[in-house]
């Protein structure tokens, strides 16, 4: 599909990329940004979402490669996961082509107040001075569970899967916030280019705005992980729970009002 857009089109959907990188690097949720943008300019829903994908691949590759850089994720403790997720997001993309997914709309905005809450009134929702890096694997069960469930989610729905992982990386495996963040990206980017490729196979991806999308995407992506690592739970936490509560308020107005 071929779209013709003015200079000034191409300019916000550079800044949404920005902005939505940087978002997801930190706290995910960036697609509730970058997928209306791609809306409001006249792209089809399902090709929306593909494109989409193309450009979170960039940023979450970015991010995910930014926190290993830093030795803040470890590939080979998490090999469950990985597969766990491929096949969790491989079963999501399909299965959303073929139920009802109004009654997820729906109660999806409570789950995330939940979270928002959970983390603002839990003192270790986002990690405490006990909790330490694995030095070895945590177990093929729990990394089973966590990654097909989650993987899943994103190919099924998407909205604040980031945030989902986050969370529950830091309470499942008691990992150190930036540990769970690294995890996180880590994940969304194996979710996402498996939901691309079936997108792909689909023919719902348009590569030119998904490519230039996802170019600014990385650049947000990698200037969010390097803040986030700089500055910590001080900075991680009030942004997580802002993005979080926007989220919500987001889902809840699109699917009850």
């Amino acid at each position: 599909m071929d779209l013709l857009f003015e200079p000034s089109t191409w300019a916000i959907l550079a800044g949404i990329g920005l902005i939505a990188g940087f978002i997801d690097a930190v706290a995910g949720g960036g697609g509730l940004l970058s997928i209306p943008a791609l809306l409001t300019v006249g792209i089809p829903p399902h090709l929306a979402l593909g494109t989409n994908k193309l450009a979170a691949c960039f940023g979450s590759s970015m991010a995910a490669f930014t926190y290993y850089r830093k030795n803040l994720f470890t590939p080979n403790l998490w090999y469950h996961t990985f597969i766990a997720t491929f096949i969790g997001a491989v079963s999501g993309t399909f299965i959303v082509y073929l139920i009802d997914k109004s009654w997820l709309e729906k109660w999806l905005p409570v789950i995330i107040i939940v979270i928002a809450l959970y983390t603002l009134l839990k003192p270790n929702a986002m990690g405490c001075n006990s909790f330490t890096p694995l030095k070895k694997p945590a177990t093929a069960v729990k990394q089973w569970l966590q990654g097909v469930i989650l993987g899943f989610y994103d190919g099924f729905a998407g909205p604040g899967t980031g945030a989902f992982w986050t969370i529950s990386s830091t309470t499942y495996h008691r990992l150190p916030l930036l540990h769970s963040c690294g995890l996180a990206r880590a994940m969304t980017f194996t979710s996402n280019l498996t939901s691309l490729l079936i997108f792909f196979a689909l023919g719902k991806v348009n590569l030119t705005i998904g490519l230039s999308m996802g170019l600014c995407m990385m650049l947000g992506s990698f200037i969010g992980a390097r803040s986030a690592i700089k500055f910590g739970v001080q900075f991680i936490r009030p942004v997580f729970v802002t993005i979080v509560l926007l989220i919500a308020a987001k889902l809840a107005w699109s699917a009850w009002f």
